[in-house]
């Protein structure tokens, strides 16, 4: 493990790089106490979490990670079926860097694309997480199965990030900081909550050389495989038992679009949630009523 610190969004907190099967996974920790896995969206980076990772450190050890094809962790080539970027594959990273930190048990909270990386690790390696907490999804399978007009024209990138390569990698790498600003800009806050530093950083790592190949095939391998995945979990009948929070924006294309309380219901026999007064980004734009409602719930 390669240790250096931070930046300014994370000051207190080191760097590391660990080696998975298939990739190298770059994240931050710090703190102290039961072990809390962190992980991030699209198109963004473990610095999603700089408003809230401060004071998750007073009671946890924090752990957040940059998902394989995201930030400063690796981007491996595709292969066929997409299958290494499958959030299974991806599940299996984030179970052996917590192994590789000592933690045989921990506990997730996760956004965006990092949440569905959370539910395969819920399905997959039950066994080490202990409670997780899932931000502004609703399973994936059940939203492409139900899409209807406004969620394809808010959620747009869905369909352009999934055309075969390299349409739409070309189209990112023009400019990947307009492609930032666009997607974030968009959504119902628009840019005002997202400190310039953390946009910065969500810019640089986008023009990495292959982020925006491992972004596409992130939901090349969603509209895909992990669609088959998930079909094998629903046919099978098995229900996640992993005490689950699901908290998503009020303001946000989920709670517009989906019923995120009946369809985690659906999967999970333990799950409780609630919408939180923000649009989409919330450790971003509501960190404090994220911390109040999902502090205790950590906690347990």
């Amino acid at each position: 493990m390669n240790l250096f610190m931070d930046d300014s969004l994370f000051p207190v907190f080191q760097h590391f790089t660990i080696d998975t099967d298939g990739a190298t996974i770059a994240g931050v920790t710090g703190g102290s106490g039961p072990p809390l896995l962190l992980l991030h969206g699209h198109p963004q980076t473990h610095a999603i979490w700089h408003k809230v990772a401060p004071r998750l450190a007073e009671r946890f050890t924090v752990v957040a990670c940059d998902l394989r094809g995201y930030g400063d962790s690796s981007k491996p080539p595709a292969e066929p079926g997409h299958a290494n970027y499958s959030k299974r594959a991806m599940a299996a990273d984030m179970e052996s860097v917590m192994a590789h930190l000592g933690f045989g048990r921990f506990a997730v909270m996760a956004h965006d694309r990092g949440a569905r990386v959370a539910h395969r690790l819920l399905a997959d390696h039950p066994q080490a997480v202990e409670r997780a907490v899932l931000l502004d999804i609703a399973p994936t399978l059940a939203m492409y199965e139900q899409t209807g007009e406004a969620f394809a024209r808010a959620y747009w990138h869905w369909f352009f990030l999934v055309q075969p390569a390299p349409l739409p990698e070309r189209l990112i790498e023009a400019d990947p900081q307009a492609y930032v600003r666009d997607v974030m800009g968009r959504r119902s806050a628009g840019l005002a909550p997202f400190d310039p530093r953390a946009l910065a950083e969500y810019a640089r790592c986008l023009a990495l050389p292959g982020t925006a190949r491992g972004i596409c095939e992130d939901y090349r391998a969603a509209a895909g495989i992990d669609l088959e995945h998930d079909r094998v979990d629903r046919d099978s009948g098995r229900l996640l038992d992993t005490p689950l929070l699901v908290l998503w924006g009020a303001d946000g294309v989920v709670a517009r679009c989906f019923d995120p309380m009946r369809e985690w219901r659906r999967l999970a026999s333990r799950v409780e949630g609630e919408p939180l007064p923000c649009g989409h980004y919330i450790p971003e734009e509501a960190p404090d009523a994220l911390l109040a409602r999902a502090l205790p719930f950590l906690l347990g």
